[in-house]
């Protein structure tokens, strides 16, 4: 289980940072983004990309 957790928080913490940065308005991509300038956005990414780190710290503690 250690692959599947590493890769998913690398992604949750990948498309977490996408959505902080689109939130904020510092990216702008797509042009069209219902999601350009919303806090909420930001917020959901920071919650997301903290799930994702909280993935990556399960995967990389020794087995029990």
């Amino acid at each position: 289980m250690r692959i599947p957790f590493l890769t998913l928080g690398l992604l949750a913490l990948f498309v977490g940072l996408l959505w902080i940065g689109q939130g904020t308005g510092l990216i702008a991509w797509p042009r069209s983004s219902f999601m350009i300038s919303q806090m909420q956005w930001a917020y959901y990414g920071a919650a997301l990309a903290a799930l994702g780190i909280g993935l990556m710290v399960l995967a990389r503690r020794p087995p029990a």
